[in-house]
């Protein structure tokens, strides 16, 4: 692996882990931001309609898969994390066209 590599991994993943630990230690006020997103998708999807307890999923999702970045342990199969934790997350935090 380049130098590069091995700085850029753990710095890019520092943003993560500390959104993600974040969401799962104070997830009220980013609940009250995806409670649309999630009452919109919890029953096609299957998934539970909390979303407290969905904010913490993807907080749980961001800092272990941004560990496994930081760490260099498929970092493709954690960036496919990251990438697919930010959707909802962007759809609810940054509704630019409302």
């Amino acid at each position: 692996m380049t130098v590069v590599r091995r700085i850029a991994r753990p710095m890019l993943a520092a943003m993560f882990i500390q959104g993600g630990l974040d969401a799962l230690r104070h997830p009220a006020a980013k609940a009250e931001k995806a409670a649309p997103v999630v009452n919109a998708i919890a029953q096609p999807l299957g998934l539970p309609n909390d979303p407290e307890l969905m904010v913490r999923a993807n907080g749980a999702a961001q800092v272990a898969a941004g560990s496994l970045l930081a760490l260099g342990r498929v970092p493709r199969l954690a960036a496919l994390v990251l990438a697919g934790s930010l959707v909802p997350t962007t759809y609810a935090g940054h509704p630019f066209w409302a």
